[in-house]
């Protein structure tokens, strides 16, 4: 993932404050088996300390390409956005000379992957997941021989993602005029929709890096 200087987070704050604010949907990527394609798997990841948690079902084709230990990557991406060229257009110029863009957030985990099949083992994957995304609890407790889940572990396979890096990116012309990015800003929430996402995420850059000139 290309990051310019003034695409990256200003601190390791940041990235971790977006992704807690409950960005816990990716894509999992590894390396194809015997020299075939990647394989991409869409999935929920619930984050722990140092790590994210993952099932995936039995037949997953990704396990064919899985070993225990095997680097991996896990990325998360939102608020993003469309801009068209006329946004962009320099002060004083045509606004059809400007050049158009996407403005997104992402961040890149290079994981250590470590495979559960143990079913008490999978049973405690699954309860600190539910924890994260069922907080209320309520759920049946999962064990592995009561039901409704004991008789359901045998078709999934758990997936510990240890972090060993973290690479996060914010797109959103921060090398750019603070006036052309407000504009911006202002015409993304017009257009309503998910673009509120990306102007929101504009207005916090804007706060916290200034000018670009300036920074540093």
């Amino acid at each position: 993932m290309l990051i310019h200087p003034w695409d990256a987070a200003v601190d390791e704050g940041e990235w971790r404050g977006w992704i807690a604010e409950g960005r816990d949907f990716g894509q999992l990527a590894v390396n194809g088996f015997d020299g075939g394609p990647p394989v991409v798997v869409p999935t929920h990841a619930a984050p722990v300390s140092g790590a994210l948690l993952v099932h995936l079902a039995r037949p997953n084709p990704v396990w064919q390409a899985l070993g225990d230990g095997d680097p991996v990557t896990f990325t998360v991406i939102d608020d993003y956005a469309f801009v068209p060229g006329p946004w962009r257009a320099r002060s004083g110029t045509d606004p059809l000379d400007g050049v158009p863009t996407s403005y997104y957030s992402a961040v890149r985990f290079t994981c250590r992957a470590e495979l559960v099949d143990d079913p008490a083992a999978k049973a405690e994957l699954l309860t600190r997941q539910l924890a994260h995304f069922q907080p209320e609890g309520d759920h049946a407790e999962v064990t592995p021989d009561g039901p409704p889940y004991g008789r359901m572990l045998s078709g999934i396979r758990g997936l510990v993602l240890h972090v060993v890096e973290a690479a996060a990116k914010f797109k959103y012309d921060d090398h750019r005029p603070v006036a052309l990015r407000e504009d911006v800003a202002d015409r993304l929430t017009g257009r309503g929709g998910r673009d509120a996402g990306a102007a929101d995420r504009q207005r916090r850059r804007i706060k916290a890096v200034g000018p670009w000139e300036k920074r540093g």
